[in-house]
């Protein structure tokens, strides 16, 4: 009888030690999704990473899906590619040290155009494909690379950021005069998302592994954030 009453005593034990394990998983797994849906309810809807994209295995394809934005000129005997995430502070000394550099020396004498292509590198650069979509955003009102230049000037605002900066982006389009309504239209929704994804999925087969990626008419060049090699890279394809 007593034996009986103890394996009844462990039999319970047992029981309610599962019970507490199972609502312990119900509790982690609901927390997550509470982090989740709190992560999505504060990006207003805005996609915030990358999207399945259908019919991208043949690389013309992928090509043809993705989109450089431009400035420069068509007929310039040079072309400069960039590979670039907004919250890599590399990219954002590229932006404000080389660039402008490169456009008085080059692009505003027709003799370079730079093409810009979105690399968000994901992991701890979790708001990099949601800006890469606000500058398309502001794109649409021809304001890419005054908001591009912003985005990278107060990077230190916007990427330590917990929770997607959608109130930041949209404070930002004013500054550079872009229509907030459109803009915020834009920004809580899914557009450009493909075109951002499209861009990274490019890079990657092109070997991109970090940012920034800077190729001079098919040349990789290692050493980017030095003007004085990138200047030299180009005059030598200039003289080619």
């Amino acid at each position: 009888m007593v034996t009986q009453k103890k394996k009844a005593t462990a039999s319970a034990a047992s029981g309610l030690r599962r019970f507490y394990i199972v609502l312990g998983l119900v509790a982690v797994v609901g927390a997550l999704a509470l982090a989740y849906a709190l992560l999505r309810g504060g990006a207003g809807g805005a996609a915030i990473e990358p999207v399945e994209l259908a019919g991208v295995d043949d690389p013309r394809a992928l090509y043809a899906r993705a989109q450089g934005v431009v400035i420069g000129p068509e007929t310039a005997p040079v072309k400069l590619v960039v590979f670039s995430d907004f919250m890599c502070p590399y990219c954002g000394q590229f932006a404000s040290q080389i660039k402008p550099r490169l456009q008085e020396a080059f692009v505003d004498g027709g003799r370079l155009q730079i093409v810009y292509y979105d690399f968000p590198l994901g992991g701890t650069h979790r708001h990099s494909f949601l800006a890469a979509r606000a500058a398309r955003c502001a794109g649409d009102q021809g304001k890419f690379w005054e908001y591009h230049d912003l985005l990278f000037g107060r990077q230190s605002e916007w990427s330590p950021e917990a929770s997607p900066p959608v109130d930041d982006f949209i404070e930002y389009a004013g500054v550079v005069g872009v229509e907030r309504g459109a803009f915020e239209r834009c920004l809580k929704s899914d557009r450009y998302a493909d075109t951002v994804t499209a861009n990274r999925l490019l890079g990657e087969q092109l070997g991109v592994n970090a940012t920034p990626w800077v190729i001079v008419n098919n040349r990789y060049v290692r050493n980017a954030l030095d003007y004085g090699d990138l200047k030299q890279v180009i005059e030598q394809e200039l003289g080619a």
